[in-house]
């Protein structure tokens, strides 16, 4: 199977394997997982929210049924309610801090590097000069300090729409967050479908992180918002989003391929490992408006000397 090489900072690039036969499909924290308990809005670390019981957090969601991912807790650090989601952070005994989302795991300090620097480095590395960035989500800024540090880029907008998790994340997260002090940065906190709505044929490259495929990320979902995201790129745009986990998801996947094929001549699907997401994989899908991108080879190629700068 064709390989495309991406990089992993510091490190020699991983490889992934591409194909054409797989599309996107919504991030993984799905409406039908249980949350946490409200602790209420005077509280930011409220004792025993449910999903930690005896020392231990459980992440629990009928999506993967049968399994469940367990990891020690060494402090309850935040805990509380913003107006669209139950956002939890506590500091485990091996994978250092740890963002939750309405009960789903987003991030570790441990193992994040494994997916914001793919779902960044794959689109940026396929297009040949990417100087303006969408991101659509990412509120945790692992995406972003990825993408500000890429060489090419000239200036990035992201849209978040739920402002608490940027804050949490600068709090307890800062290594991953550190991409919010980058002049390269325009902020936008809100709708990312109607921000595109407003920005046609204006970026190189798109990237959607979005923590919630219900709830503050509903538009997310539909057929609809990969047309926007069509007409909101260049001529020659790449898109990426999750592909979600093979192993679980695989005829979401496929519906998903069935759609996009309709509107992008270029369709790959990158398969990845990250030890905390469901069965230790996910999947990144790509899209391309430029029929000759066939996301086997990387365009851009990175110097040792970049790479080290990144």
């Amino acid at each position: 199977m064709p390989e495309v090489v991406a990089r992993a900072a510091g490190r020699a690039g991983p490889v992934l394997r591409l194909c054409a036969a797989c599309s996107p499909a919504p991030r993984r924290v799905p409406p039908t997982c249980p949350p946490a308990t409200d602790p209420g809005p005077d509280s930011t670390a409220a004792p025993g929210p449910a999903a930690i019981r005896e020392g231990w957090f459980r992440e629990n969601c009928s999506l993967w049924p049968g399994q469940a991912l367990s990891l020690q807790v060494e402090q309850l650090l935040h805990h509380r309610r913003s107006r669209y989601q139950d956002i939890l952070v506590f500091r485990s005994k091996t994978y250092g801090n740890v963002l939750v989302l309405d009960g789903v795991i987003q991030c570790t300090e441990r193992d994040e590097f494994s997916y914001q620097e793919v779902i960044a480095n794959l689109p940026l590395c396929s297009h040949p000069n990417p100087r303006k960035v969408l991101i659509i989500g990412g509120g945790d800024g692992g995406v972003l300090r990825e993408v500000v540090n890429h060489p090419s880029v000239e200036s990035v907008v992201q849209c978040e729409i739920d402002e608490d998790v940027i804050e949490v994340s600068k709090k307890f997260l800062p290594g991953v967050a550190m991409g919010y002090s980058s002049s390269k940065l325009t902020l936008h906190v809100g709708d990312g479908f109607e921000f595109m709505k407003q920005n046609q044929d204006a970026f190189d490259v798109i990237i959607t992180d979005s923590s919630d495929p219900m709830g503050p990320a509903e538009s997310l979902c539909k057929e609809s918002y990969y047309q926007l995201m069509k007409t909101a790129l260049k001529e020659d745009g790449i898109l990426c989003c999750q592909g979600e986990c093979q192993w679980l998801h695989l005829d979401l996947i496929k519906e998903m391929r069935h759609f996009c094929k309709s509107l992008f001549p270029v369709v790959g699907y990158a398969n990845w490992t990250i030890h905390t997401y469901p069965s230790g994989q996910i999947g990144f899908m790509l899209f391309s408006k430029n029929l000759s991108n066939n996301f086997r080879e990387p365009v851009q190629q990175l110097t040792q000397a970049q790479v080290e700068q990144m």
